[in-house]
């Protein structure tokens, strides 16, 4: 790789990455294994998730790695409290959350199975109940930490408290958009109240830059009866993208730097944070917006029926 971090020792520590079966969920938990880590990775696909565990088993010398698989379908909400409650009632606690998984750019308005909008739904809602529904496993580890990925798109969202889930006027960019949007946002309220309630969880964000994924072809072929087959503009441009392994950077530097505070968002460093170094990464006023971000949280619990504890 061009680029490249030092993890620390992991060993002992838990952590669930969400879509961890592909692309930088699958790097992210490689990393996170051959660092020590107890890893649990999910995939809607039992088949593809048990591709993904051989996989990383031939990755990582270590044979004494631990490595497990979930099923978990982010877009169902009985899904994510099926996971939550295994995961809870294990008594172990969770080190590190990665809030990783998503869907991008599908070209018509689909529904969930809980009638919200698919990225919406997918992105936003179903990681905001998952995490929730974790927090007593969350909130029995030392310095838990939740990571959530955001994207380079987030700066064309806009939340719409009207129509968030696009019923009257639907765009795929637009609405990917906005759930990325809802994704920094929820990281930063997060953290607020990590800090209000004394709960001891460190939130912070990341993006991938353009990493070279399966995610650029899954999205915007969903629901068509002949996928497109992507044209790689930009895929192969020298300082343009970076591979699924340099992707995965921003997140793992957020889940592990010891600087890390509540709200930090972080991503590649090079020209318009495309590729390079985990760095500190720009983010849009209407983030960081409280009185909008609170709105989002309360819509959220609404939609969803997790609530957060409030002591």
């Amino acid at each position: 790789m061009r680029h490249d971090i030092d993890l620390p020792d992991l060993t002992g520590r838990r952590a669930l990455v969400t879509g961890g079966n592909s692309g930088l969920g699958l790097e992210t938990a490689a990393r996170l294994a051959a660092a020590g880590a107890h890893v649990t990775i999910t995939s809607r696909s039992r088949e593809k998730g048990e591709a993904a565990l051989g996989q990383l088993r031939g990755r990582i010398s270590d044979e004494h790695a631990e490595l497990h698989l979930a099923a978990l379908d982010l877009a169902n909400l009985s899904s994510v409290a099926r996971l939550a409650d295994e995961l809870v009632s294990s008594g172990h606690p969770l080190d590190l959350l990665f809030n990783n998984a998503g869907v991008m750019a599908v070209p018509r308005r689909t529904p969930t199975d809980d009638g919200f909008e698919l990225q919406f739904g997918t992105n936003h809602l179903g990681h905001f109940a998952l995490t929730g529904r974790l927090m007593p496993a969350l909130l029995r580890a030392d310095h838990p930490r939740v990571v959530t990925m955001s994207s380079i798109v987030h700066w064309i969202g806009r939340l719409d408290f009207d129509d968030l889930q696009r019923e009257h006027r639907y765009n795929a960019w637009t609405a990917y958009g906005q759930s990325k949007l809802a994704n920094l946002m929820f990281a930063k309220e997060l953290g607020r109240r990590s800090q209000e309630h004394g709960w001891e969880i460190t939130s912070v964000a990341a993006h991938p830059g353009f990493s070279r994924t399966n995610l650029q072809s899954s999205g915007p072929n969903l629901g068509r009866a002949k996928p497109r087959t992507s044209s790689g503009r930009g895929l192969t441009v020298p300082g343009l993208s970076q591979s699924a392994a340099e992707g995965a950077l921003p997140e793992l530097f957020a889940a592990t730097t010891p600087e890390a505070l509540n709200g930090d968002y972080y991503g590649p460093s090079g020209l318009f944070e495309l590729t390079g170094s985990p760095g500190f990464a720009h983010f849009t006023k209407r983030a960081e917006k409280e009185r909008a971000s609170r709105h989002l949280w309360s819509v959220s619990e609404e939609l969803t029926g997790v609530t957060f504890p409030s002591d």
